[in-house]
């Protein structure tokens, strides 16, 4: 059973996709960077039947309402987006007390900084191919540069008034590919479903053309913080990494594998610390 959902936001709405009975347990799927929630048109079908997915697009995304004029993307942004929607679904008729996050990428970061916020409301937060907390030693120290970047680039959105490009079906499918070589056709085709309007001549995408690069919005974090954050978690922790994704594929140097030791070792380490208080609670 599937079926899509709106959620009112002072800037218009937040949409979102429905698997399942209202009945069952709760599963709010967060998509990544620039995608949609058809993220998971493949993957929930072959999940346990006995829970309530419900994957939505973050602002400016799928079919979400761009935010205002003026404003503009950041992490944080996405997570109280992530609070909005449980208020609604907690008086609709869903119900929702407590739930799991399922993120993918750039979403299991927003999922786990929202489960670190709210950590009585998440019981379960499975990360795919990605950290629960943006950790990048570089990114901290670019973090002036890239805020500069986010907001330069928002004002040169607002200065070019350009329309927005309408396209041939075939002509967006090529470009999104080109721009994602790592992405099959069939998932190409699937994500611009989501992330296009037909239109009499053609498709235009979707996207708030304000939201550029990921490190523009990101809140990047120090192994200290890191460390701090998790230990606010309730929620058991479940983390996959692709064998051919992010981590495996682009981030080959050594800071990165150093990296990803720290990530595994700390969430290992902390989060059977906090069990075992939990447990002597």
């Amino acid at each position: 059973m599937l079926s899509e959902l709106k959620v009112a936001v002072p800037w218009g709405h937040i949409a979102a996709k429905v698997w399942g009975s209202q009945q069952t347990p709760p599963v709010l799927c967060l998509h990544g960077w620039l995608d949609n929630a058809n993220s998971f048109d493949r993957l929930i079908p072959l999940l346990p039947k006995d829970f309530c997915y419900v994957a939505m697009d973050f602002g400016g995304h799928g079919l979400s309402s761009h935010y205002s004029p003026g404003l503009p993307y950041y992490q944080e942004s996405f997570v109280s987006e992530i609070r909005r929607v449980v208020a609604a679904l907690c008086v609709s008729a869903l119900k929702w007390k407590q739930f799991s996050i399922l993120g993918h990428s750039f979403g299991g970061t927003v999922g786990g900084m929202f489960s670190s916020i709210f950590p009585e409301m998440v019981n379960k937060l499975i990360l795919l191919d990605t950290w629960p907390f943006a950790l990048d030693p570089k990114g901290i120290e670019r973090v002036p540069i890239y805020r500069r970047g986010a907001m330069e680039h928002v004002l040169q959105v607002e200065a070019s008034q350009k329309p927005l490009q309408v396209v041939s079906p075939e002509d967006m499918l090529q470009r999104f590919m080109k721009n994602n070589s790592h992405v099959s056709e069939e998932n190409a085709r699937l994500l611009l479903q989501r992330g296009t309007t037909k239109v009499a001549t053609g498709l235009m995408l979707n996207r708030d053309r304000r939201i550029a690069l990921p490190e523009h919005s990101m809140d990047f974090i120090s192994r200290e913080q890191f460390v701090h954050f998790t230990k606010q978690l309730r929620a058991r922790v479940l983390l996959i990494k692709a064998a051919q994704g992010y981590y495996s594929v682009r981030r080959e140097d050594d800071t990165d594998r150093n990296i990803v030791a720290f990530v595994t070792d700390t969430l290992k380490l902390v989060l059977k610390e906090v069990g075992a208080c939990a447990r002597l609670g």
